[in-house]
């Protein structure tokens, strides 16, 4: 297999890549009371130092009472954990490599351990405009401070049913105003105007990612768009709100997304919206994220032709890796070097770990 073309230089506004591999965004739980300390900041290093083009780091959170599900998850506001960020930061960049941080709010999604937010989970069914309104103005805060802090772009979390994706969604949003209602169009005002916010804050030479799914965890048969059609009115609005690139979740990239074409979902994205993508889904594996979280160990797959076709036929621009380089900081080097027979497969307890 000829991988010189994963290993050509992106570049989209003021982001430059070094290559095309991604290192997906991972939850963690290691910064206490929300501080990513030392130990964050060599973990994305270590990735960095071994070839990864861009680090999305893991959920990020912004500062509303209930924005997380896990009390170790890492703010993006306030001095200390901004400070903790700074860090990391400098450490990616001091070992030539390129990150964002990834921008979330949780909404009414269980957390894993039972910990409690100190106050009720927003989603949007119980949320009022002025709710909303703050939200939307603590999303643009935080991406106005990755800009400052040196991040080279920001990616906002609107997937797998936390809040951005649930107003979105019609069996979670059941709103009858202007942040709901019975088509996409009505029900993307939420995220269309996070984006706008977001846009004003950071101009327009800042590198924007949106991550978007069809499935949730909690329906992984969920489908917002159910035709291109559809497809059509739920992403154009996104772009034209000022998203430069759209990441595009699925648990199988080989999988297409609508019948009578083989495009998977980064492939039909772009073919909507012109705009570059990410793809990602169980790449370097054989079996799906879902089945990591259920305990499962997950082989390798050293077959690479599917990726290789699709990324030759431009269905994508970005190859999101996530668990083989949360196993292998190296993952992409081997690729790169053809090194099959030492890719490791994925042991399920490296979730739990921080390395």
């Amino acid at each position: 297999m000829n991988h010189t073309a994963f290993f050509e230089p992106f570049q989209h506004k003021r982001l430059h890549l070094r290559n095309r591999f991604v290192m997906a965004p991972m939850t963690r739980l290691s910064s206490p009371d929300g501080v990513p300390g030392q130990q964050v900041a060599d973990y994305y290093g270590r990735r960095a130092a071994a070839d990864v083009g861009l680090i999305i780091t893991e959920g990020t959170v912004i500062d509303r009472p209930a924005s997380k599900n896990e009390k170790d998850i890492p703010n993006f506001y306030g001095d200390a954990a901004l400070a903790g960020w700074k860090n990391v930061v400098e450490q990616v960049h001091a070992n030539k490599g390129s990150i964002a941080p990834q921008i979330w709010h949780t909404g009414d999604a269980a957390g894993m351990t039972g910990w409690t937010p100190p106050a009720p989970r927003e989603h949007p069914g119980n949320m009022s405009v002025a709710d909303i309104e703050a939200t939307i103005a603590a999303f643009a805060k935080a991406a106005k401070s990755a800009k400052e802090l040196g991040f080279d772009a920001a990616e906002l979390h609107g997937a797998h049913g936390y809040l951005i994706d649930a107003f979105m969604w019609d069996q979670s949003n059941p709103r009858t105003d202007a942040y709901g209602g019975k088509t996409i169009r009505e029900r993307n005002r939420f995220a269309v105007d996070v984006i706008k916010a977001v846009r004003a804050e950071v101009g327009e030479d800042f590198t924007l990612i949106l991550r978007i799914s069809q499935w949730k965890s909690a329906d992984y048969n969920a489908k917002i768009a159910k035709t291109p059609a559809e497809m059509e009115e739920w992403i154009l609005p996104l772009a034209d709100a000022g998203v430069d690139i759209f990441h595009a979740s699925q648990r199988r990239f080989w999988e297409p997304e609508f019948e009578g074409s083989d495009l998977n979902f980064a492939g039909w994205v772009k073919k909507v919206s012109g705009h570059p993508t990410i793809t990602v889904g169980s790449i370097g594996l054989a079996n799906d994220v879902m089945k990591s979280f259920g305990g499962e160990t997950a082989d390798t797959s050293t077959d690479f032709h599917e990726l290789e076709r699709r990324f030759a036929r431009g269905d994508f621009d970005l190859v999101a890796v996530g668990r083989s380089i949360l196993q292998d900081p190296h993952w992409v080097q081997k690729f790169r070097d053809g090194k099959y027979d030492e890719m490791k497969p994925f042991e399920a307890a490296s979730m739990a770990k921080y390395y």
